[in-house]
């Protein structure tokens, strides 16, 4: 291989290391688009998910499983009902690690 091709060939590997360490999304990988509801009727909740920030995502989510096959929901995380669901998990894990 001649110096030309072999200089190209450099560049291009170059370019593909420093293209790899890229963010591709600015807000990360979370799962909740926008802000989220205010509320969600607590009769029609069947599951709820809290997510701490991470690598891939820098907000915590507080995502809401609906009964009835309505799908999901995610509640704004500063929210009066969000907080009152952290809150609460977080009081029944801590109960968890002291009886253990």
């Amino acid at each position: 291989m001649n110096t030309k091709g072999m200089a190209i060939v450099l560049a291009l590997i170059i370019c593909a290391t420093a293209v790899q360490g890229f963010v591709m999304f600015k807000g990360g990988r979370c799962l909740c688009i926008g802000p989220g509801a205010k509320a969600v009727r607590k009769a029609d909740i069947e599951r709820v998910s809290v997510i701490h920030p991470s690598n891939g995502c820098d907000k915590v989510e507080v995502i809401v499983t609906l009964k009835a096959q309505k799908g999901q929901r995610c509640l704004d995380p500063s929210s009066k009902q969000a907080r009152l669901i952290r809150q609460k998990i977080e009081k029944n894990s801590s109960l968890k690690h002291r009886n253990m």
